[in-house]
């Protein structure tokens, strides 16, 4: 009889347990050859977004892990031959379900993942709900300039709720990308959860 008391009390701690600690779905995409770490230029996969605070919190976040596995980043608007094309999509699950389809991997559209969509936050027209989760998706490409080929994508997703600490925008694509970058190049196709 004291069983059942001590069952649910385990399993209300694995559940607390699960909420302070995020976790992310990560999909990396390559050719299995070789990546040279070199010179890298980081670029928003929309243009427009260049300017924008959001895109040059993000594109920072990214360059640091590039360069923490060895890249060195590009100064300023200089072409280099490598670029990490980046996005970042927020919204609300219900929100990022109806968007495009899921990417093909290297070289297709990034989809879901957010083809096209910039950095914009995407919520429904309506009252906040108290229980409203937070997606946050990043999605990378490292492409060769001169021939436009993509050598290497990752994609990473969490989901937090709305207004907590987990969903603010900056620290989350800090752990996606931190996420996304481990043990670079990873195993080709494979989706993995990282913590």
């Amino acid at each position: 009889m004291h069983l059942k008391p001590l069952a649910a009390f385990a399993a209300l701690l694995a559940l607390a347990g699960c909420a302070t600690t995020p976790t992310s779905r990560v999909t990396r995409f390559h050719l299995g050859e070789p990546i040279a770490r070199g010179e890298i230029a980081v670029e928003p996969l929309v243009p427009a977004d260049r300017g924008s605070l959001e895109y040059q919190t993000y594109a920072s976040i990214v360059g640091a892990e590039l360069a923490r596995i060895g890249f060195t980043e590009a100064p300023g608007l200089k072409q280099s031959e490598q670029v990490a094309v980046i996005s970042v999509e927020r919204g609300s699950r219900e929100t990022l379900a109806q968007r495009s389809p899921v990417s093909v991997g290297l070289g297709g559209s990034t989809g879901s993942y957010g083809g096209g969509v910039g950095l914009g936050i995407s919520f429904p027209i309506g009252k906040k709900r108290s229980n409203e989760i937070v997606v946050t998706r990043l999605a990378v490409q490292i492409k060769r300039r001169s021939e436009g080929t993509v050598i290497w994508e990752g994609r990473a997703e969490t989901a937090a709720p709305a207004g907590s600490a987990a969903a603010d925008p900056a620290t989350t694509v800090k752990m996606l990308a931190s996420a996304v970058f481990r043990d670079f190049p990873g195993v080709s196709g494979r989706t993995i959860t990282v913590k």
